[in-house]
């Protein structure tokens, strides 16, 4: 165990001022890059104001709806027998389109507190590619049967309502039916809307970028669902004068774009208890929203510091060392840069919001918990890193070629990655094999099935959730520390006192 002394001792040789003020400047450049580029961030005057959940996260909810009010029991029943859409043509070809349907294109049925963007929900429906799914809260999906649908071969869709619980089911013929799922939606009022509705996201591609990376590109796309066979059933104590009345409008904005105001309206068309509902958008999570990360812009030039001061002082401290005072000297450095991590990052983060806030940018919820592990997490990676960095400069005595190699090893695969230059695939092997994997403790950003987005480093998705890129830091630390400590002797120079 080392001892207090010779932690003080080490503490005494290492707080030199050229390390301190390095350590300093370090720690300022993540603040004020971070305040910089937050006050910088213009969306508009005033910011548009996205949609949020109960939960305060932000969520996609625009869609067109066919709807009518139902009350505290009900049921809905439709007979869907297409489904179709159109697609933007790729570049150069923008005003021309073609037939299909993007993967998570959704027409259905739907259970929905209001019109309100951001409302409950609970929804059954067709997708362009994944067959019959429940969803509802916004991230919630239940898969049902899988396949399409056509005129020879329609598909029936059911939703039940029994208070605040919702009961999903399909069937082939509207005889023997199969439960899809059964959700409950807590606080749901005594009248709800009940309908049909069509939404379509947008048609995600990649453009290649730099030596094979890639930025994401968006192509309007539309759904249409027909549907025949509409009945609602049971309480029809509503409240209301309009209670058996059906009502057809965008939830969210609609038919504004160049798009359909040349091409294609969304909207619902009834002919002889056939109808047909156009929309676009989606119902889900959003990955929009800025994250914790985006006032941490400066973080890549202290790492590149801290690396750099570590690695010269391994090179310069570490030759006549004893295992303890090489261990001592490792608490040390890991430990002076994990303060001035915390510091930078604390301060960072907490006036980066705050600012952000103030402007009414669209922000992902960041829970108390949340934010306590990115900022703790990134204050101990940034200090492994340094561990590291010393442990390499021990070993190398030289220290030129520890710097180059710790940069190699870990800022130059983080800040690649980060960047759309190379291919995804190659990025997500760098945050898996290298020591860069341990800044994944800044993710906060999630990843759904059910969402057609662009899942790559670039777009801040790790590869490795948090947990699993700190242990590859660890084993990466450990892996340098061991031989260094075997190439030192165990107690002591004779001559320390």
């Amino acid at each position: 165990m080392l001892s207090t002394q010779l932690l003080h001792r080490e503490w005494t040789a290492f707080r030199r001022p050229g390390r301190l003020i390095a350590l300093a400047v370090a720690a300022f450049i993540v603040i004020a890059m971070g305040l910089v580029f937050t006050s910088t961030v213009d969306c508009g005057d005033p910011c548009p104001v996205a949609p949020t959940a109960a939960d305060g996260s932000i969520v996609n909810d625009q869609f067109w709806f066919h709807h009518r009010d139902l009350g505290p029991n009900g049921v809905i029943t439709v007979r869907m027998t297409s489904m179709t859409g159109t697609i933007t043509y790729p570049p150069p070809n923008h005003d021309q389109i073609v037939s299909g349907l993007v993967p998570w294109a959704k027409a259905g049925i739907i259970i929905k507190d209001g019109v309100r963007q951001g409302s409950s929900y609970a929804a059954l429906m067709m997708t362009g590619h994944h067959g019959v799914r429940m969803q509802d809260g916004y991230r919630h999906d239940i898969a049902g049967s899988a396949g399409g649908l056509s005129p020879g071969s329609p598909r029936w869709l059911r939703l039940t309502r029994s208070g605040d619980t919702i009961a999903g089911a399909e069937s082939t013929d509207g005889r023997s039916w199969q439960t899809v799922g059964t959700v409950r939606l807590a606080g749901l009022p005594e009248t709800v809307q009940a309908g049909l509705f069509a939404t379509s996201p947008g048609d995600l591609t990649l453009r290649e970028v730099g030596l094979g990376g890639a930025i994401e590109e968006v192509r309007f796309t539309q759904a249409t669902g027909v549907f025949d066979h509409v009945e609602v059933t049971g309480d029809r104590n509503v409240a209301g004068a309009s209670g058996g009345k059906w009502r057809s409008e965008a939830v969210g904005g609609m038919n504004h774009t160049d798009w359909e105001k040349y091409h294609t309206a969304s909207g619902t068309v009834e002919k002889d208890g056939v109808i047909s509902v156009s929309g676009t958008g989606d119902i889900g999570p959003s990955e929009g929203g800025m994250t914790v990360t985006t006032a941490l812009f400066g973080l890549v030039i202290a790492l590149i510091i801290v690396l750099v001061v570590a690695a010269r002082f391994g090179a310069r401290s570490g030759t006549p060392a004893s295992r303890p005072v090489l261990a001592a000297r490792a608490v040390v450095a890991g430990g002076a840069i994990f303060v001035a991590g915390l510091i930078a990052v604390g301060v960072a983060v907490t006036l980066g919001l705050a600012i952000l806030t103030g402007k009414g940018v669209n922000l992902q919820p960041l829970s108390p918990v949340t934010g306590a592990r990115v900022v703790i997490g990134l204050a101990t990676v940034l200090a492994l890193c340094g561990v590291l960095a010393y442990g390499i400069g021990v070993l190398l005595r030289r220290g030129w070629a520890a710097i180059l190699l710790a940069l190699a090893l870990v800022a130059v695969p983080y800040t690649v990655a980060a960047l759309p230059l190379l291919p995804d695939t190659v990025a997500q092997w760098l945050l898996r094999l290298t020591p860069a994997a341990g800044f994944a403790v800044q993710q906060t950003a999630l990843e759904y099935p059910q969402v057609t987005a662009h899942y790559a480093p670039s777009a801040g998705y790790y590869p490795l959730p948090g947990w699993a890129g700190f242990a590859v830091l660890c084993a990466y630390t450990l892996a340098v520390l061991w031989p260094a400590a075997k190439r030192t002797p165990a107690g002591p120079p004779a001559n320390w006192r």
